[in-house]
């Protein structure tokens, strides 16, 4: 299901990724693991923000054949933060992957009433990782 171009020397656990995946689509999403000079270069030509992030998501046209989407995750932010907050790289990889793929599937943190929130926090109590990423944010 997970189409990977890790572009970096970042471990993935694809196999983990793809079961977490699985609780939500059959449909194939690519992820992209780069660093933060590409993903700040992806992030100003298609959000117009000239600054390196975290993970970016772009869901593709609703259609039957069609991938349900991209994510593009950061390797330089999945380093920082995992030591920062004393948690793996793997951890942080999956945080940043399960937000993604929230994004992907239509939930929208910035607009909704907490629905995003709230199945990130189900997903991260289920696999027993660390505060998820909205968690932390807000406070």
């Amino acid at each position: 299901m997970i189409e990977l171009d890790n572009r970096t020397t970042l471990n993935v656990n694809e196999e983990f990724l793809n079961s977490i995946a699985a609780k939500f689509t059959q449909k194939e999403i690519e992820l992209i693991i780069t660093d933060n000079k590409e993903i700040k270069e992806i992030n100003a030509q298609y959000r117009s923000i000239d600054k390196a992030t975290d993970v970016l998501s772009f869901p593709y046209e609703d259609s039957p054949m069609a991938p349900l989407g991209s994510i593009i995750i950061s390797q330089n932010f999945v380093k920082d933060k995992a030591s920062e907050l004393r948690h793996s790289e793997d951890e942080e990889l999956t945080l940043l992957f399960i937000h993604g793929l929230l994004h992907i599937l239509g939930y929208d943190h910035e607009v909704d009433s907490g629905e995003m929130r709230q199945m990130e926090k189900k997903l991260i109590e289920e696999l027993s990782l660390p505060t998820s990423l909205i968690v932390r944010t807000e406070g």
